[in-house]
């Protein structure tokens, strides 16, 4: 494959985050967008950022861009590409695409149509058709038709890099690994932050990515697969060099705290932990959040209440988000204090002024990382 455009896409308002962390990698945005940006790059940098990003969903490998305004003329541009030289022998393709157009009405029926131009070209050129199917374990096409415009990709990533791979045992409703990053670029966590304190820790999640981003360490590192190993011309030997090259610390300056209330909920974050290698930078507690310690200097407190969606909770939970604005006031002066919550209406209950709100979303809910600045003492 030759260097083409690579288009990073991440989950709706991870935008200027993802953004912040392509650039600190040291690439040059072409393009930025709300779903995500464009850079240009072939199988090295396909690897490095695979390896690296914290905030993306995917990245893109542009194969052809053309224009279609019906199913069988982008049937017929489609298999005019040499998908017999991109795809390697015995692979498994699956088709996915984003189509917005009034020529389909059914997105199935393009990822139908862009399967049949694959096979077909196979064929002809090769004698043999490959299997298709919608798991993402192997070759994965991505197909984004909007108007008459199309344009086809490599997904590189495969199954979605998202997720880190750590979260064996989730708890309850957990944060995504790339939100839980996003909030931590958001607050400027590193490892020079002092202390990060995460109490009603869940499975753990926020602490993990505060403890890998401390230490450096790439989201992808333990992953063993992804969707650039099926394309023709990988060479394992490149993917070596690109996990030879990263740079990551065994030990870290910070002091990591999680806690949670719920034994279940430890057990889990302290498992997590352990596959993401991180279990000894995190010192874990089974406390109530109030009783957790939280030592003398700078850092950053953060917890990610439950937001009371189902009918009843808002009310029952008033008090304990009243509850964590005391322990601020009280536990957590000259901290920087942070909740992630998609509640408005409970988080008055906090009772605190904020410095800041930035916007998220968590799938489909609209959801605020609360800011606020804790002074040790009276403010003067």
């Amino acid at each position: 494959m030759r260097q083409s455009k690579l288009v990073i896409n991440c989950q709706p308002s991870l935008s200027p985050f993802l953004k912040k962390e392509v650039q600190d990698l040291g690439y040059r945005i072409l393009r930025a967008e709300k779903s995500g940006v464009t850079v240009e790059g072939g199988w090295k940098e396909v690897m490095h950022l695979n390896l690296n990003l914290r905030t993306a969903s995917r990245v893109l490998w542009l194969i052809k861009s053309f224009e279609a305004n019906h199913p069988d003329k982008m049937y017929e541009e489609a298999k005019k590409i040499p998908w017999h030289k991109l795809l390697p022998k015995n692979t498994k393709i699956s088709v996915q695409s984003y189509v917005k157009n009034d020529f389909i009405r059914d997105g199935r029926f393009a990822n139908l149509k862009l399967k049949d131009a694959i096979v077909d070209r196979m064929q002809e050129e090769t004698g043999t058709r490959p299997d298709s199917g919608n798991e993402k374990d192997q070759t994965v096409i991505y197909m984004f038709w909007h108007l008459n415009k199309v344009h086809v990709y490599f997904d590189t990533s495969g199954e979605t890099i998202t997720k880190h791979g750590y979260r064996k045992l989730p708890f309850k409703a957990p944060i995504l690994e790339s939100l839980a990053s996003a909030c931590l670029i958001s607050a400027g966590w590193n490892d020079h932050k002092g202390a990060f304190i995460n109490p009603m820790c869940g499975s753990g999640t926020l602490a993990i990515e505060a403890a890998l981003m401390a230490a450096g360490i790439p989201p992808g590192l333990h992953r063993d697969n992804f969707g650039f190993m099926h394309i023709d011309g990988y060479d394992p030997s490149r993917w070596n060099e690109t996990l030879a090259k990263a740079e990551y610390k065994d030990r870290i300056k910070s002091s990591i705290i999680a806690t949670d209330w719920n034994g279940d909920a430890i057990d889990a974050a302290q498992a997590n932990a352990r596959t993401a290698g991180v279990e000894k930078m995190i010192d874990f507690d089974k406390v109530p959040f109030e009783k957790t310690f939280v030592p003398t200097g700078p850092g950053i407190v953060m917890l990610n209440p439950e937001y009371g969606e189902r009918l009843g909770e808002e009310s029952m939970l008033k008090s304990v988000y009243k509850d964590i604005g005391d322990f601020f006031k009280q536990s957590c002066g000259g901290k920087m204090g942070y909740i992630f919550t998609g509640n408005s209406n409970l988080a008055k209950s906090i009772g605190l002024r904020t410095k800041t709100r930035t916007e998220f979303m968590n799938a489909r809910i609209e959801c605020r990382l609360l800011e606020y600045e804790l002074y040790e003492g009276s403010r003067r």
